[in-house]
């Protein structure tokens, strides 16, 4: 582990099987609301993880009963006076941070084993998958507390469930529960607590075990919405899956496949 990351504060970096990393908001006394700490040792996190090429699948979870509880706001409460501009200048590096986890070339799960509230659910909407826990509760109710939604939740939001479920959620503030959430598109399973994370970690072993070079085409042929259009989506793949087909992995998920095997990718 770099130096970076040997005094992680709020956040805990584990990596239990090859090739899955998983990053734990740790500040369950806080329902892992995300602290100044916290907020620094993810960016760090992050970076590294991104300069790491033996990293193939990220899960993001909470310690406790909770996922996040969002954005540690207790300051702007505190700051009656503050202007606009100073709260923007606040804000956006804020919104950056948490958001950079976006800009990982490999798969994301976001493991939501309790409230994922505001900024906190914004977090598991830049992930590309969101498993839920039985009894989680997901929402962003900004509006009920006087302010607008903050870290990209309304392009995250209409993104992932659509824009009519979108301003229902958004308009409304209404916090939902994990049932409801798979429903609405927003978590794409719902796992009993006792066994939540570790059939998480199996999936996220899965992909990992799938080839990295396709994976990441694929990440990117999928990103913000997919396609433009039809045509889009086959010039992209007339040129992605060539590059695949040239790699070496390729000739090995042929092997594999012939010789009744599970296949090594090697990324190359």
């Amino acid at each position: 582990m770099s130096d970076a990351l040997e005094d992680l504060v709020h956040l805990r970096l584990e990596r239990p099987s090859e090739g899955v990393v998983v990053l734990t908001l740790d500040n369950p006394g806080m329902r892992n609301a995300m602290s100044d700490e916290m907020t620094s040792s993810w960016v760090a996190a992050i970076d590294s993880l991104a300069s790491d090429t033996s990293v193939r699948a990220v899960v993001v979870t909470g310690e406790g009963s909770a996922f996040c509880s969002g954005g540690n706001t207790s300051w702007i409460a505190s700051e009656p006076d503050a202007s606009v501009d100073e709260l923007r200048a606040r804000m956006m590096p804020f919104y950056r941070a948490w958001l950079s986890i976006r800009k990982l070339e490999v798969p994301t799960i976001a493991a939501v084993n309790g409230h994922a509230i505001g900024a906190g659910l914004c977090l598991a909407l830049a992930c590309d998958i969101r498993y839920a826990a039985s009894g989680a509760k997901l929402g962003l109710p900004f509006n009920k507390l006087g302010m607008h939604a903050g870290m990209a939740g309304t392009w995250l939001l209409p993104n992932v469930v659509g824009p009519a479920h979108a301003r229902d959620l958004l308009l409304t503030g209404r916090v939902v529960e994990a049932d409801e959430a798979l429903r609405l598109g927003l978590v794409s399973r719902v796992i009993d607590p006792g066994a939540f994370l570790d059939e998480v970690l199996e999936t996220a072993a899965g992909i990992a075990a799938t080839a990295p070079i396709a994976a990441r085409l694929t990440k990117v042929a999928l990103a913000d919405g997919g396609h433009a259009d039809f045509e889009s989506a086959l010039q992209w793949e007339a040129l992605a899956q060539p590059m695949t087909l040239a790699t070496a992995d390729l000739q090995e998920g042929i092997a594999a496949a012939k010789e009744k095997r599970a296949p090594q990718f090697r990324g190359r």
